[in-house]
């Protein structure tokens, strides 16, 4: 018997394959990442992908219902849902969840501060994930910080690119961790460093290692000089896949081999990388 966040063969009357040609098949990214505030999620049917995971920007930009069938009917879809939310909490108001079709699988997280109220963010996280990952056994859970909480689900683990995340899958692994690993890579295909910092620098400014780095007030794209630069393009390889085709498939590859099972590739120059 399926439940609500299990997706079946037999789900997607149009499904693309990691076989199809596009740009982040070639290299090997398995999913694709969608930010609903800077894609119209329509185009994506088009895209060469067999899964698509739709990032969550705040309640007034969480896709329709019509939407996500639509996605559905292409590919397997996958929507962010941050579990401490009013109408994504399983322990209390999901009346957003409710409204998810069950064709549509969940990404269980902490949810970012952004996004969240101020009584919102004080909601513990352990206690949903658990609840979360009964209601929809199917779910990934995870992101940074919250990784011990995930870990305790059993669930497919969702995790955000760093630079020690090999490390981690390989001790995961020699561990016995036997489940399922995502993780999440804003990705550029292009060895351009004014394009990578334009596309990711802003990104990985924000990852703790990197704020720490870098000097005060400093450009974080391409207008960024001295220290800040090296800092920030040193940074896009770490938290990011950045590079050339073959660099990046390398990379991706490496991620593969040490026991990561789903890449989902945010493609941070937009859909028109992939789709011209």
């Amino acid at each position: 018997m399926n439940t609500p966040d299990t997706i079946t063969p037999d789900s997607t009357a149009q499904r693309t394959t990691s076989d199809s040609i596009g740009p982040f098949p070639r290299v090997g990214i398995d999913a694709v990442a969608l930010k609903p505030t800077e894609v119209d999620l329509s185009r994506a049917t088009d895209l060469a992908a067999s899964t698509l995971v739709i990032d969550y920007e705040g309640r007034e930009a969480f896709p329709d219902d019509g939407t996500l069938r639509a996605l559905a009917e292409t590919a397997e879809v996958r929507v962010t849902t941050p579990v401490r939310a009013d109408g994504l909490d399983p322990m209390g108001d999901d009346s957003l969840a409710q409204s998810i079709p069950a064709e549509v699988g969940r990404v269980l997280v902490a949810g970012h501060g952004a996004y969240l109220s101020e009584a919102e963010s004080q909601r513990a996280v352990a206690p949903r994930f658990g609840e979360g990952s009964e209601q929809y056994p199917d779910a990934w859970v995870g992101t940074e910080g919250v990784e011990r909480a995930a870990l305790a689900t059993g669930a497919t683990q969702f995790e955000l690119l760093s630079r020690s995340t090999e490390r981690d899958v390989r001790a995961l692994r020699a561990a016995g961790f036997e489940g399922e690993i995502a993780v999440y890579a804003p990705t550029v295909l292009s060895d351009d460093e004014d394009a990578i910092l334009d596309a990711v620098g802003a990104y990985v400014s924000r990852r703790a290692p990197v704020r720490r780095a870098l000097p005060d007030g400093c450009e974080t794209d391409s207008a960024a000089t001295g220290r800040a630069r090296d800092v920030l393009l040193a940074a896009s390889k770490d938290f990011a896949i950045v590079g050339d085709e073959e660099t990046v498939e390398a990379r991706v590859d490496s991620l593969h081999g040490v026991g990561v099972d789903q890449i989902v590739g945010y493609p941070a120059r937009g859909l028109d990388e992939l789709l011209d």
